[in-house]
């Protein structure tokens, strides 16, 4: 039995090691431009320690099909199990040595790793030829082949284990420890450990420097599941009803302003902003948009002193969709969502980065891990100066399951932004309100049944919320200073409403702060607005370009058409003054309807046209 352990040791560890020179190939093919970009040397080598935890995952990924033939082989005296065992092994070498020179080749022109989309280029294997230099193309084709031969030598040579076990009694209770402790060690090594959020290729993001977090990101991992992604987008075609142009002539209609003004609300002209993002909160836990009173009592006092929009919602239903709306104004996605796709980040415009341009210092501040969803690696490609999360905080602080308690959360918070240097554009957000609601304190509200435990879980995260605004509201920095309090998606609350319909995906937004003028506190806005439309509302309150942002409109315009958007995964559901639709493409059946018979075709063929092109744009990034 230590013949069929040792085997699997010695076969991990030589993918790690296989692993680890394909990035230091790739970083020597770069190193001119790791120069030209002047990262430190601890930095390149920093690549190794943030890759280890996704190149175990893979190489767990790699071995389930050697543990199954080593299964066979304890068990029986099969013969070609050594052989297949090799062969499998020979293939998997030449297939990831392809990938990584791949990658060589692909990075100086699109700065990204291999995808699928690249992939589909070598269906013209003359047009690839012809793009790359025939230097570099024969370059790369003898490194390909003679790696492959190298390390194909090497296992066979030094790392394959011959096992050779004859049927013994003595043995049955080894192989059967092997049977059963094996599978929990590779899955504990696929899932990147024992906590509560699997590992994503965010993990190895880390640095602001792009080439690094392509170097650190485990490349077979990557276009592994890339295409994965991509094997769900072939679901988009029921979402497709007319030609290109009649769908992009139609949403150019949609967007078309009478007007481009804005109301200006700051008493400064470049104000601090600051991004409250609160986990999962639905419009109907707050007593002004519907709900029950007594559950945010002190959002409800920081509304006297602010403008609350009472027609707001999330295009999304999942916290990448919502950061994704509100940093770069792309609303929410059927099928898939755009921190799955890495390789498209640059296709998209970025808030942090015009902000920064503008001399604002970024930062993002969350208590748990920010790989849920690949959205570390969103946030970093959007050049915060400064990411916090949860193992960023000391040991001595309390948190659950997730992470960092709101409350203590809120309180680094409002320590670090009062010592930040103006003026800055920084977003914290909330983790307590999302399962299992295991914050510290009571749970002091018992009349409502339904999500009590999530109903409670707002409160708390409503009573933090309330100690951070008094803290926050007799520093300097008060008058300076725009809130933007929202949530980043809706969730099933006390009453109830269906995932299909605008209630559930309501969402509350209340923009307050010391800077924001006398005369808009205790104002509501009721036009129907969305968080995508974030991004081009804060740029115009600066008086910046928006341009880039062509989903996003600006909220604080009077002129700007009404609409709301919100996808399902197999549907969507769109929103104007005169009614609203929902629709699944795939049924063929309306979920609800809330406008008149003669405006439902109108709404339908506009919701239709929308989510079309928001498709094929995605699909041509």
């Amino acid at each position: 039995m230590k013949q069929a352990v040792r085997s699997i040791l010695s076969q991990l560890v030589f993918w790690l090691i296989l692993f680890t020179v394909e990035r230091t190939i790739f970083l020597l093919w770069y190193s001119d431009s790791v120069i030209r970009e002047g990262v430190s040397f601890v930095e390149v080598l920093s690549v190794y320690s943030h890759a280890f935890k996704l190149d175990l995952s893979t190489a767990s990924y790699i071995l389930v099909i050697p543990f199954l033939l080593l299964v066979i082989q304890i068990f029986s005296k099969v013969r070609w199990i050594d052989i297949l065992n090799r062969l499998y092994t020979s293939l998997g070498i030449s297939i990831y040595i392809i990938i990584n020179v791949s990658e060589i080749g692909l990075y100086k022109e699109w700065n990204t790793k291999l995808s699928f989309k690249a992939l589909t280029y070598l269906q013209r294997p003359d047009e690839v030829f012809n793009s790359v230099q025939t230097s570099i193309f024969f370059s790369l084709l003898l490194l390909l082949i003679v790696q492959s031969v190298v390390f194909i030598y090497l296992y066979n040579r030094f790392f394959y284990v011959h096992i050779n076990l004859e049927k013994n009694k003595t043995y049955v209770l080894s192989r059967i420890a092997f049977v059963i402790i094996m599978p929990v060690l590779l899955f504990i090594g696929i899932r990147g450990g024992i906590n509560e959020i699997p590992i994503t290729a965010s993990d190895s993001y880390y640095s602001k420097h792009n080439i690094l977090n392509v170097a650190s990101v485990n490349s077979g991992y990557n276009i592994a599941f890339n295409i994965l992604d991509y094997a769900y987008l072939n679901e988009f075609e029921p979402f497709i009803k007319y030609t290109d142009e009649e769908a992009l002539k139609i949403v150019k209609e949609i967007h078309q302003i009478q007007k481009d003004t804005t109301i200006l609300l700051s008493k400064v002209p470049q104000p601090n902003i600051v991004f409250i993002l609160l986990e999962s909160w639905p419009a109907d836990v707050v007593e002004s948009l519907g709900g029950e009173s007594g559950i945010t009592p002190e959002f409800n006092k920081l509304e006297r002193e602010g403008i609350l929009f009472t027609n707001f919602y999330a295009s999304g239903n999942r916290s990448q969709q919502g950061n994704a709306s509100i940093f770069a104004g792309l609303p929410g996605l059927p099928i898939t969502t755009l921190s799955d796709h890495p390789e498209k980040y640059d296709a998209v415009p970025s808030l942090v980065k015009a902000l920064n341009a503008q001399g604002y210092y970024s930062s993002f501040y969350f208590g748990g891990q920010l790989n849920y969803g690949n959205l570390r690696s969103f946030l970093i490609h959007n050049e915060f100066d400064l990411i916090i999360e949860g193992i960023d905080f000391t040991d001595d602080v309390a948190r659950g399951k997730l992470g960092v308690h709101d409350e203590y959360l809120f309180k680094r918070y409002a320590n670090d932004i009062q010592i930040m240097s103006q003026p800055f554009f920084s977003t914290v957000f909330t983790l307590s309100s999302h399962s299992p609601y295991d914050f510290p304190g009571e749970r002091p509200i018992d009349w409502i049944e339904v999500e009590n435990k999530f109903v409670n879980s707002v409160h708390y995260a409503d009573a933090c919320l309330g100690e951070f605004f008094k803290t926050i509201s007799d520093s300097y920095l008060w008058n300076n200073t725009l809130f933007f309090i929202m949530s980043d998606h809706s969730h099933l609350s006390y009453k109830e409403y269906p995932l299909w319909s605008f209630e559930y995906h309501q969402i509350p937004l209340l923009i307050t702060g010391g800077a924001l003028k006398d005369e808009y506190k205790g104002e509501k806005i009721a036009g129907i607005f969305s968080n995508t439309d974030i991004p081009v509302t804060i740029l115009k309150q600066l008086n910046l370009p928006t341009e880039s942002f062509t989903w996003s409109k600006n909220m604080l315009n009077p002129y700007s058409p009404e609409f709301a958007f919100f996808e399902l995964n197999d549907g969507f559901g769109w929103k104007r003054p005169y009614g609203s639709i929902v629709k699944s493409a795939t049924n063929k059946w309306y979920y609800q309807k809330n406008a008149p018979k003669d405006k439902r075709p109108k709404l339908e063929k506009e919701g239709y046209a929308y989510i079309q092109v928001l498709i094929n744009e995605f699909l041509s990034y």
